[in-house]
């Protein structure tokens, strides 16, 4: 596992295919902040809690500034069923070889009922214009996490 981001480092640039096939890359989004995210699995419960939360929360987001991304190991073609299903209405990328995973250090051990494990990272990081970190929390909960962001980064609702 890479050594953990924290806020001031620059942010690891990333291309990845959304659930269209489409690359996007982190560079894309220079000039503006960035909420990305990491997620285990599309189609969990806690996944889908937090997908929706983005979601649902989107357009505050969006008037505060922030774009969002979520990224997992899923393949396009699971993503696309995940956003059809779930309608959202923000990208969602696939690392299926955990390289940007990697890099942001949102994959390793951690601890799952108790035994370590090697997985996903339940993560979330602001970057912010100029392609910094502005804010990086890893083990994230799914439930809430987006409310407590949202608070943090001072957006009122």
């Amino acid at each position: 596992m890479t050594e953990r981001l924290s806020p001031g480092d620059a942010a690891p640039d990333f291309t990845l295919p959304d659930s269209e096939g489409k690359n996007v890359s982190l560079s894309d989004f220079r000039g503006q902040s960035v909420v990305v995210y990491f997620y285990p699995a599309a189609g969990t419960p806690g996944c889908t809690k937090q997908a929706c939360d983005f979601r649902d929360n989107l357009a505050e987001l969006n008037d505060a500034g922030y774009q969002v991304l979520g990224i997992s190991p899923d393949k396009p073609e699971k993503l696309a069923k995940f956003v059809a299903a779930e309608k959202l209405t923000f990208p969602l990328l696939s690392d299926p070889d955990k390289k940007v995973l990697t890099e942001w250090s949102a994959f390793g051990e951690k601890k799952n009922y108790g035994r370590i494990v090697q997985g996903v990272v339940r993560s979330t990081f602001i970057v912010d214009a100029d392609g910094k970190i502005a804010k990086a929390a890893y083990n994230v909960r799914a439930t809430g996490h987006v409310a407590k962001l949202i608070k943090d980064l001072g957006i009122a609702s």
